[in-house]
């Protein structure tokens, strides 16, 4: 296996806290597309890689990766593999532009405008409540 590949496969981690296990794993590949750690083009581990990887059900990465490529982060090609997407530009090197872009995919993955998440965040930090 490809040490890139078994490096991120060693590097997920499920938690028991109640969040599902297919949100745990898409935040976690949204988190590695955001640092850079998956560059733009580069193949993801096969569904099956982390379904071992993880000893869960191939279906619940199925479910994380079908949530992945609904926020246009990923690209599955069938009979080829899946694929960060596109971005046209190099993973950001500053780290606040990495995680807003990290914030900004999680906001679309979970259907939450991003402009309101940016009126909250601003809204919270000036002293507001959030409603």
């Amino acid at each position: 296996m490809h040490t890139h590949t078994q490096f991120l496969l060693d590097r997920l981690v499920l938690h028991d806290d109640g969040v599902p296990i297919y949100v745990q794993i898409r935040e976690q590949f949204l988190a590695a597309i955001g640092a850079g750690m998956l560059a733009p083009g580069s193949q993801m581990p096969t569904m099956r890689q982390v379904a071992v990887a993880l000893k869960v059900d191939l279906n619940t990465v199925r479910h994380a990766y079908e949530e992945l490529e609904r926020a246009g982060a990923v690209c599955l090609v069938r009979g080829r593999g899946s694929f960060v997407a596109e971005q046209g530009a190099m993973p950001p090197s500053d780290p606040l532009d990495a995680l807003a872009l990290q914030v900004l995919a999680q906001a679309k993955t979970s259907g939450l405008d991003p402009a309101a998440l940016a009126r909250r965040i601003l809204k919270i930090t000036s002293g507001g409540k959030a409603s």
